[in-house]
């Protein structure tokens, strides 16, 4: 019978927002911004001495990334026992959570990356290494939940076909390791978990008119953001339950009372639960991400995004009004 990823939260990740391959990744860019000469046509195999690197590096394991820790956190579901029957068969875990690599690195690159999974103990098992090709197309047989990459176009692409994609800043601070035992994830509220809708009010008329509109329409639920699905899959992954690690959400989002309300009563029609929600009011979300200690925080505005990366991990996700021109 063929192998099946059913039932399981899929994460698809690049290697380099898994590793810190920045290093490596200027050389990269170096031979791509070379000429390659009348016998080389361009974009092909300028990435010698990239490959040349890596393959020399292979036997040194990679940095951890700015994706690490959250990859690292949710493979543990799959080592610990669900609570239920941990008393009456403690050594026979269920595999809850898939973690691929999907990945531009070439074959050759992508053996240090699997490399490096294992001297970490992460057990990756799974990717694609396409060489420059976008990787995102192989989302839809995967069934992923989630797509970290670095690649603003795959990360478009990947919303565009309806899997929650965000782009990883390469220079966001690195996780905290205070919780080893939680999985903290933060959440925009609106074009992350909710729809564009209200933002395009604020973008069109301001503040008092959002206000306004969400106001008058406190009891009636905003529809799906791009994020909505990734959201469900971790609830059902904490409601499946290990006595070893568990999961803590958080909104935080730009509104605040009035327009509170419709956040919370669309998360209750949706039965889902966050663990904290922070209605900000504009303020600057970094220094409040700062005390959650999130392994990662998703908004849809690079001034968030910027502003909560000199603290967290941090991703842009690139849908809704504000990213219509970027």
């Amino acid at each position: 019978m063929a192998a099946t990823l059913d039932g399981q939260l899929v994460v698809a990740i690049s290697s380099r927002a898994l590793f810190d391959f920045e290093e490596e990744n200027q050389v990269f860019e170096t031979g791509f911004a070379q000429d390659p000469g009348p016998d080389l046509p361009p974009g092909v195999k300028k990435d010698a001495a990239y490959m040349k690197l890596q393959l020399e590096r292979l036997d040194v394991p990679a940095k951890p990334g700015v994706a690490f820790s959250l990859v690292k956190k949710l493979l543990a579901f799959n080592d610990a026992p669900e609570s239920t029957l941990e008393a009456a068969s403690p050594a026979v875990p269920r595999q809850r959570v898939e973690v691929v690599i999907l990945s531009r690195n070439d074959p050759v690159s992508g053996m240090r990356v699997f490399r490096s999974a294992q001297h970490y103990g992460l057990n990756i098992q799974r990717g694609t290494f396409n060489r420059g090709a976008p990787p995102w197309r192989y989302l839809k047989p995967l069934h992923a939940n989630l797509f970290l990459s670095t690649h603003l176009s795959d990360v478009r692409a990947a919303l565009e076909a309806g899997v929650p994609a965000a782009q990883v800043y390469p220079q966001s601070a690195r996780a905290s390791d205070a919780h080893p035992n939680e999985v903290r994830i933060a959440f925009d509220g609106d074009a992350v978990l909710f729809s564009d809708e209200a933002e395009m009010v604020f973008q069109a008329q301001g503040l008092s008119a959002f206000q306004a509109h969400e106001r008058d329409k406190a009891a009636q639920p905003l529809l799906a953001g791009p994020f909505k699905p990734l959201l469900e899959a971790l609830q059902r992954l904490q409601q499946a339950g290990t006595s070893r690690m568990c999961i803590r959400t958080a909104l935080v989002t730009a509104r605040s009372a009035p327009a509170h309300e419709r956040a919370i009563r669309t998360l209750m029609n949706w039965n889902i639960e966050v663990d904290e929600a922070m209605f900000l009011g504009g303020l600057a979300k970094g220094e409040f991400l700062r005390e959650f200690e999130p392994d990662f925080f998703f908004d849809d505005q690079t001034g968030h995004v910027h502003s909560a990366a000199q603290h967290v991990p941090s991703g842009h996700v690139v849908s809704g009004v504000s990213n219509l021109l970027t």
